[in-house]
Parts: structure tokens; C-alpha cells; sequence
């Protein structure tokens, strides 16, 4: 950044979490409304009656509160409540969100415009009139988040001898180390290129960290002046220890930027460096993968687009902030963009890198305390998970609770010579995981082992391929679920013979079988061998593994199916029993909210009188608070230590609780284009339960951003003393402990 102080900059521009300096401290003022059109009238000032539940104004666009809930994560860098590690690794977070939102969020409103299929949403925006106003928050988040990294992170890690040393300050130990490591293992592998017709432009990967260089002199051949490229291999660190006896003590650190530029005449022998500048583009990373054209070969399809996402439509160029105009216009005219797209940055242009800071440094003291989750002491008994699940059902949250029972259900089954079919689904979770293993060894091992596979789950598409091709060679069926429905249900069957009889037993779950995201992600998991669960479990394997007509399940609901409606009916049912003077109480925990039946469902009791809880980590389009409309709604965020993700639907259903927990957002793509199941809970001690650490979210005073009716949130604020954290009761409760 300038050297503008930060008071110039709140004169200037309200942000979207402005900056206030108080004693050289970076304080939280509430994250802003959503921009609303100022042609519409005032809903407020319309009578309830008068308002159509499908007007624009009751809706906040979707895009623009994503990029909201990638604010609140940045300012988990500013709580003091994390250790400094932690509050770094938000900051790379944040960063990680942001390429995405970038890579497919924005990459999609552009090819709307580029192929004019411009769709406005709930909201009655238009994509050019969004991009401009993502455009101008994203430049202020940006701003602040190197304001955040150099003003506060990096000197409170200094603090504790933790530092990034700059290159302008190197002593002349250091600065001879570096001289060696930039000739060992820099210079090397790295090709420098000079532009010119008979070198033009290189092809630069999506994400690709580059310099571009501007020379002075005559070369060897003849040509003098201009421009070069110089690609920073991806093999390269972009961090770099330097040792202890080189530098005082503690643990200090060098960029890879610093280490290039500071010898970067060494690429250039003979030429005057006049300026060495960092960038990195951002390319649209979306896989369209058309599922008309593909026949039976989506994994074929796949493969192939997976080799041009690399080299997608420009999105966003982001470049060191003191690179010279004509540079930055020559790089934009080469990319096809414009001056909204341009970022310029103030530190490393891929904050993600930073990361690695957590391997390179050994400091447990600046990071959360490790714990042991807690595990049920029957499942933790030797009598085997088949006998403790068949005594009763097992409700687990992660990552309080163990995800060590799931993984020994497969582990068990794979070797049990009783189990003769074993079907799963799986949407994230690593060709050499726990779960892979324990799945090829079942195959391998005689069992009748079927996989449907998402192998479109963004991101981890390589990854799936890969599974795929394992189970494959040990003898599994895998399928790839239903051409044009993504398969995002989190399903285990597994058939057990039992004297003269073949039970089943399942798990469902909320999230992903990923052991590492269990760690990290809260999530339910459900382990029951219910007969009825078990039939409705085998029929959705039916769906998804051959062809059949609709199939009636008799517990689960069933996306694309029965799940939108079965909800919409469950929150009519709320409003009736209000408008009948019974008691009526909604609370729904999911990731986002944007099905718009959904939505105008949840108006409608509210207007009936429903006390409504909205727990939305993420996007929400429903606005609350609206008189007349939405008083009775309230919706809150959390954000914390853990990634929350369980999905949960509590209805009070006149003193008869019913609760739901799903694999499913309150999303159109969820609810109607993709195969997901929600799953009830029957057992009353275990409805008090979720009902019990649902209360705790709704009293989280610390990390629960409030959302205003204006589109703003605001962070919770504890009295003295009343200091309540959701998931730090949970830890307390859950974790460590065997029941």
C-alpha cells in the first residue's frame, strides 16, 4: 500500500471492513450493507400485503454475499482470541477463498457477459452491474488484508522470533547465503524470457507466480531494451529458511520474490535490471464438461478438460503495487482485461504460500493446542463397531468426536468374513486414504464392493480420477452417479450375513469421508442398522447405480426427489400451527441459503408468526428483519477455529420434534440438481441433543456475526464476563473424553 496512513483512507472510502487506526492497531468496524438499488422504493414503506414475496428488494445477491462471508474470514486474522499462528493461517484462508471466488464466480458472471447469456437473480441484478460492485469490494478487502499481514501479523510474529526478513535488510552473512542458495537452486531451473517477435508472450499458467522484468542494455544479439517474463518453477518453495548461523536466533524466513529480485541480473548478464515486478493471473478455472456430448465416458471427458483448466479466460491480475503504468496497461492489454481486474498488491502476490510457515516452523506455543476428540465407550470397546451399532444407533459431531469409527467400519467390514456387499459414495476423500484402503481391501478380499464416485466434485476432480482407477484395479464396480446430478449424498450400506439372515447396516453423514477434513470441519455422522433406514439407503443406491423409475423411501428424503418439498411442507406445517395459536419454532443450520421456495417458504411463517433461526456460515440471499415480512427471522454466521459445516432442519412440530440432518445446503443447485438425502433422527435423547448444540450456536456471543436487515453483519459483541463460544463448549463437552 502507499503511504497513505490509514485515517486518509476511511476519509476517503467506507470499506467493507474499514480500517480505523487506534494506538497502530487495526480494529473491526460491522462489515457494510449490500449495495441496494436506490430507484426501488423503500420495502419497509410498503404495507406487508403489498409486497410480492418475489420482489427483488427481499433478496441479497449471491455473489456479493459470498464475498462477504470471505471478509468475515478475514478478520479472524484480527481476533486476538487465535494464536498468531492461526490468525496468519485465516489470512491464507481468506486468500485461498478469494481464488476461487475469482476462478469460478467471477469467471461465470463474465462468460455470461462474453456469451451474452446474462441471467439476472432473486435480486434483479444485472452480472455487469455485480462485477463492478465486486470489483470495488474486493479492491478494499484486498487492502486491507496486506494492511492486516504487514502492520499487524508480521510484527506480532517478530514479537515472538518469528520473521520475514526483507531483502533490504539483510546482513552480509545473509545476504551471502542467499547469493549461494539463488546459485544452487535457483538459477538452475529457472528460464527467464525476453519478449520479442521471436519470443512472444508465454502461455502462463492459471495461478503461475511470474516477474516481469524491464531491461536496459544491448543483448548479445543485437536487441536492446524492453520486457521479459520470468516464471518462478512451481517446484521452487516460495518461503525459505535461513539457517542459525546466519541470523541471531528464532525462526527467520526469506520470500522467493526476495531471493529472485534481489539477483535478478544474474538472469540478465551484461543488461541493466530497471525493475523487477511480481504478478500472477487468475484464469477461469471452471470445468464445462457438456453431458450431451459425452456419452458414456465422463471420466474420458473429464481427463481431457481437465489439461486446458490451466489455461482458462482471464479473470483477475493481481501485481506488485509499485510496477509502472505502462507495464501493468501493456499486461492488461496481453490478458484482456480491464482496470477492474487489476489488483495491486503490497507483499506476495499468493498469500496461500504462506502456509507454509506452519511446517517450517516448529512452534507449537503460537497455535491452537492439539486435543483427542472423544470417542462413545461402547464403540471404543473390543465387542466390534457391528455389535455396538446393532445395540443401538451412534450420533458423532466431528471434529469434537472421532471419525475413527467411520474409517473402522470399513476397516471391519472389509475383513469380516460375514460382510458380503459393501456400496458407498464418495465426493472428497483421497485416492490413498483410510477409506480408500479399507475399500480396495474389501474388494480384494471377495466382497461385492460398488462405488459411485463424483468425480466432479470441483477441485478434487484429478484426485477422483485416480480413486477411481484404484478400486477398479482391486476389483470394485464404480460408477459416476447420474449425467447431469451431481452425487454429493454421503452414504455408506454395508450387508452383513447374520445366521439365516442378511442385515444391513449404514452411515450417513453431513460431510465428506475425508479424515483430514474431519479434523477440520464440524459434522455429523449417524451409524444405524434401522431396517427401514437400511431399505431406503438400498433403494438410493438402486437410483444411483442402474435405472428405475422413482423409488418410495419411507425415512429419507430424497434430492432431486422429495427433500425441497418435504422441507417446504414441514415449514408450512410451522406456519399453520402458528396461525392456530400452537407453539412453533424453526432452526436451520447449513452452509447457504439461496433456493428462493425456500426462502419465500421461510417468509410465510414468519408472517405467520414462526420463530425462525437461520445459523448460514455462508451465502444468504434471504433478508431479515423486514416488518411485516421477516421480523420474526433471524440469521447469524459463525466463524471460528473449526469450518462449520453440519447441515441441520429442527421443527417443532406442536411439541413432537422432527429433525433432519442432510448432506444438503438451502441451495437451488442442492435441492433440485444434485442426488442428496436428509436423514431423521428417532431416537429422543439424540434430537435433545442436536436441539441442545444448536442453542449454542444461537447464545455464541464471540464469534457469531449478526445479520442486519440492511445486508450488513455485525460481530457479537460478550458482556463482561458472559463470554460464550459454540464450538469451545463443544470441545469441552465432546472431545477428550470416552463415554
Amino acid at each position: 500500500m502507499s503511504e497513505q496512513s490509514v485515517n486518509e483512507i476511511e476519509k476517503k472510502e467506507s470499506t467493507p471492513s474499514q480500517l480505523v487506526e487506534i494506538d497502530a492497531e487495526l480494529i473491526l468496524e460491522p462489515i457494510p450493507e449490500q449495495p441496494q438499488d436506490p430507484t426501488k422504493i423503500a420495502i419497509e414503506e410498503r404495507l406487508p400485503e403489498e409486497i410480492d414475496l418475489a420482489d427483488p428488494e427481499l433478496y441479497f445477491n449471491r455473489e456479493l454475499s459470498h464475498l462477504q462471508f470471505n471478509a468475515r474470514v478475514l478478520e479472524q486474522a484480527m481476533d486476538e482470541n487465535h494464536p498468531i499462528l492461526n490468525r496468519l493461517m485465516f489470512l491464507c484462508i481468506f486468500s485461498s477463498n478469494m481464488d476461487e471466488f475469482f476462478e469460478i464466480r467471477v469467471a461465470g458472471l463474465k462468460s455470461q457477459l462474453e456469451y451474452s447469456r446474462e441471467k439476472n437473480g432473486p435480486d434483479g441484478m444485472h452480472p455487469k452491474k455485480v462485477l463492478a460492485l465486486i470489483s470495488e469490494q474486493a479492491h478494499k478487502l484486498v487492502r486491507r488484508q496486506y494492511r492486516i499481514l504487514n502492520d499487524i501479523i508480521l510484527p506480532k510474529l517478530a514479537e515472538v522470533n518469528v520473521k520475514f526478513i526483507r531483502r533490504t535488510v539483510w546482513n552480509e552473512k545473509q545476504a551471502t547465503w542467499v547469493k549461494r542458495y539463488f546459485r544452487d537452486n535457483v538459477l538452475p531451473i529457472i528460464s527467464p524470457i525476453g519478449l520479442d517477435p521471436a519470443h512472444p508472450f508465454p502461455r502462463l499458467a492459471n495461478k503461475t507466480f511470474n516477474f516481469v522484468v524491464e531491461l536496459e542494455g544491448r543483448d548479445a544479439f543485437g536487441r536492446e531494451n524492453g520486457l521479459a517474463i520470468v516464471p518462478a518453477p512451481s517446484s521452487l518453495p516460495r518461503l525459505v529458511k535461513l539457517p542459525g548461523d546466519v541470523c541471531e536466533g528464532g525462526d527467520n524466513l526469506v520470500f522467493l520474490s526476495s531471493i529472485i529480485h534481489a539477483h535478478a541480473d544474474q538472469l540478465f548478464p551484461g543488461m541493466t535490471v530497471k525493475g523487477c515486478f511480481q504478478f500472477r493471473l487468475t484464469r477461469n478455472a471452471d470445468l464445462e464438461v457438456d453431458s450431451d456430448d459425452i456419452g458414456v465416458d465422463l471420466a474420458g471427458a473429464l481427463r481431457t478438460e481437465l489439461q486446458s483448466r490451466h489455461y482458462g479466460s482471464s479473470v483477475r491480475l493481481e501485481i506488485a503495487e509499485n510496477c509502472p503504468p505502462h507495464i501493468v496497461d501493456s499486461l492488461l492489454k496481453q490478458f484482456d482485461l480491464e482496470q477492474q481486474d487489476l489488483y495491486r498488491i503490497d507483499g506476495p502476490v499468493n498469500l496461500s504460500r504462506l502456509m507454509a510457515v506452519l511446517e517450517l516452523v516448529d512452534r507449537p506455543d503460537l497455535m491452537y493446542a492439539p486435543f483427542s476428540p472423544g470417542l462413545p465407550r461402547k464403540l471404543a470397546s473390543s465387542g466390534g463397531i457391528f455389535e455396538a451399532v446393532r445395540q443401538r444407533d451412534y450420533l458423532l459431531m466431528h471434529p469434537f468426536e472421532s471419525f475413527s469409527p467411520v474409517i473402522d467400519l470399513l476397516s471391519e467390514a472389509a475383513k469380516d468374513p460375514n460382510v458380503v456387499a459393501i456400496r458407498q459414495t464418495l465426493y472428497r476423500t483421497g485416492a490413498r486414504s483410510p477409506i480408500a484402503n479399507a475399500l480396495v481391501e474389501a474388494a480384494r478380499n471377495g466382497k461385492e464392493v460398488t462405488v459411485v464416485i463424483e468425480l466432479r466434485a470441483r477441485f478434487d476432480e484429478a484426485e477422483n480420477l485416480t480413486l477411481a482407477s484404484r478400486l477398479q484395479d482391486a476389483g470394485a464396480i464404480v460408477v459416476y452417479g447420474v449425467v447431469r446430478h451431481k452425487t454429493h449424498a454421503k452414504m455408506i450400506l454395508i450387508v452383513r450375513r447374520e445366521g439365516a439372515n442378511l442385515n444391513r447396516y449404514v452411515h450417513l453423514g453431513t460431510g465428506n469421508y475425508h479424515a483430514g477434513n474431519a479434523r477440520l470441519y464440524t459434522d455429523y455422522s449417524f451409524m444405524t442398522c434401522n431396517k427401514d433406514i437400511g431399505d431406503d439407503v438400498h433403494r438410493v443406491f438402486q437410483q444411483l447405480t442402474g435405472m428405475s423409475k422413482e423409488l418410495k423411501v419411507k425415512k429419507l428424503l430424497h434430492a432431486p426427489f422429495t427433500l425441497r418439498d418435504r422441507l417446504l411442507e414441514m415449514i408450512d406445517r410451522e406456519a399453520t400451527n402458528a396461525k392456530n395459536g400452537d407453539p412453533s419454532r424453526i432452526i436451520i443450520k447449513v452452509n447457504s441459503l439461496t433456493e428462493q421456495r425456500l426462502v419465500q417458504a421461510l417468509y410465510k411463517a414468519s408472517q405467520a408468526g414462526v420463530k425462525i433461526d437461520l445459523i448460514i456460515r455462508g451465502i444468504c440471499t434471504l433478508r431479515p428483519g423486514i416488518k411485516g415480512i421477516s421480523s420474526n427471522i433471524r440469521v447469524r454466521s459463525i466463524i471460528g477455529r473449526f469450518l462449520e459445516h453440519t447441515r441441520v432442519y429442527y421443527f417443532y412440530n406442536n411439541r413432537n420434534p422432527q429433525v433432519y440432518l442432510s448432506s444438503a445446503d438451502g441451495m437451488d443447485r442442492n435441492l433440485n440438481n444434485r442426488i442428496e438425502v436428509a436423514f431423521p433422527l428417532q431416537d429422543y435423547k439424540q434430537t435433545r441433543r442436536v436441539k441442545k448444540e444448536l442453542e449454542y450456536y444461537l447464545t455464541d456471543n464471540t464469534q457469531s456475526w449478526i445479520l442486519q436487515s440492511d445486508g450488513s453483519y455485525q460481530l457479537s459483541k460478550p458482556r463482561k464476563g458472559e463470554y460464550r463460544s459454540a464450538q469451545r463448549v463443544l470441545l469441552n463437552e465432546l472431545a477428550d473424553s470416552t463415554r
